[in-house]
């Protein structure tokens, strides 16, 4: 740990804190992300060996690089290439709102790298804004594999993962609805979820508890039936908590102000059948990305400046209606 010196502090999180460091030799600038043990004589969490392997695992230029793992005390420092700001700061700068050509660029960098990670087997299960890092040159990565695991295709048995996984606000249904077993589609409903809140510069499904974001999801997309959706009656907490019929809401409200190609796009991420959600390969032949404009020009993306974020999350953005408003106004729940 001697090679770095710590310029300050970028974020902390539920197992950890990142710092902003010097590489003394070479006067690089990394990010530290410290991984806590909780007690000395304790074996290594079998989270932090995850995500250092898969970490290790990945090649990908759109996907956050693993520079050096180090020991220090009771902790773990994996260091990695430093990124400025991230995708949730981009969407927040009012000064520089994105444009349809922008939003194209970054959801295509996003997809190739989702798509890269899903041919090395891997579910990230917690795709955000907040885990999609901007480099200085403008290039999209995505950051914190801490939750993501290993799946495979040609397993005879289905394999159980956690449901707790996922910010609640980019979690999709099967999940919501206490799914054991699930697969990739994970991460391809919060794909859709970033597209619509670059668009709309707010989260489309905010919901303040678990129970409150089904209720926020089924408000905007309607009732899920078992027509579409054979595996519904089955999911462990579906009979739990019901709610009123609900219609689906006009996809042309739900992310306003969008092309045509665009909203097809989103309606094909957003779909509750997680078998019916379109892949990232099949997303990046969508003709959105073909129809004008196109994706904006790698040199002409955004490239921020440096205390980016630090500049953007000192201010408060209030970017939507609380949806418990929603839920309150438009629905009752009810829990069994």
């Amino acid at each position: 740990m001697e090679q770095y010196k710590v310029l300050g502090h970028i974020g902390e999180g539920a197992h950890g804190v990142v710092q902003r460091a010097l590489h003394r030799p070479t006067g690089r600038d990394v990010a530290l992300k410290k991984l806590y043990v909780r007690r000395p004589d304790e074996q290594v969490p079998i989270q932090i060996l995850r995500e250092i392997k898969l970490l290790q695992k990945v090649q990908c230029k759109h996907v956050i690089k693993l520079l050096e793992v180090l020991p220090q005390g009771i902790c773990f420092v994996l260091v990695f290439e430093y990124m400025p700001t991230g995708l949730a700061e981009m969407i927040k700068d009012a000064r520089a709102p994105l444009t349809e050509a922008q939003i194209k660029r970054y959801l295509e960098m996003l997809l190739q790298g989702v798509e890269y990670l899903h041919a090395q087997y891997i579910m990230h299960r917690d795709l955000k804004p907040a885990n999609l890092l901007v480099s200085y040159k403008g290039v999209l990565k995505i950051a914190d594999l801490g939750q993501a695991r290993m799946f495979d295709e040609k397993a005879t048995e289905e394999r159980p993962y956690s449901h707790q996984v996922a910010s609640r606000w980019y979690r999709a249904p099967e999940l919501l609805y206490g799914a054991k077993v699930y697969t990739e589609a994970v991460d391809l409903w919060a794909v859709g979820c970033v597209f619509g809140e670059m668009i709309t510069k707010a989260p489309i499904f905010r919901g303040e508890s678990d129970i409150e974001q089904l209720c926020v999801v089924q408000k905007l997309m309607g009732t899920p039936s078992t027509k579409d959706w054979s595996q519904l009656e089955s999911l462990p907490d579906y009979n739990k908590i019901t709610f009123l019929p609900m219609k689906a809401v006009p996809f042309e409200q739900v992310i306003p102000r969008c092309s045509s190609s665009a909203l097809d796009l989103a309606k094909r991420f957003l779909v509750y059948n997680p078998d019916a959600r379109i892949s990232a390969k099949a997303a990046l032949e969508h003709k959105y990305f073909f129809s004008m404009p196109l994706p904006c020009p790698m040199p002409e993306m955004p490239k921020p400046f440096d205390g980016h974020r630090e500049k953007i999350n000192s201010k408060e953005c209030d970017t939507g209606d609380s949806s418990g408003l929603l839920c309150q106004k438009f629905n009752k729940i009810q829990i069994n």
